[in-house]
């Protein structure tokens, strides 16, 4: 038994398993959290597009800022910016669509 305030793993963390939570199951209608990955990206690849430019962007402006470069990283921040913003609009499209396909009850 263990002391109060102490961890004690009951079992080895295994990243490609979802964590087992009380009252919630990942696998809802027989779909993986890896299969609703891929589906959400199959319905709209706008969205990781974005994100992986976001990311770039960041990534990019914050190494030339470590080098110096302001002019060049102030850039990618506004490239960042934009990005984003290319992002929010991609998920907004993809709820206009997806509501529109859904079928409405009369």
């Amino acid at each position: 038994m263990s002391t109060p305030g102490s961890v004690a793993p009951e079992v080895a963390f295994d990243p490609a398993t979802p964590p087992v939570i009380e009252g919630f199951s990942p696998t809802v209608c027989g779909e993986s959290v890896r299969d609703k990955f891929q589906r959400k990206i199959r319905e709209n690849p706008v969205v990781p597009i974005g994100c992986l430019a976001t990311a770039g962007a960041l990534s990019y402006g914050l190494y030339c800022f470590h080098r110096g470069n302001s002019q060049k990283s102030q850039l990618m921040m506004r490239t960042r910016i934009l990005a984003q913003g290319f992002t929010v609009m991609a998920i907004l499209g993809g709820l206009v669509v997806s509501a529109m396909k859904s079928p409405r009850p009369h």
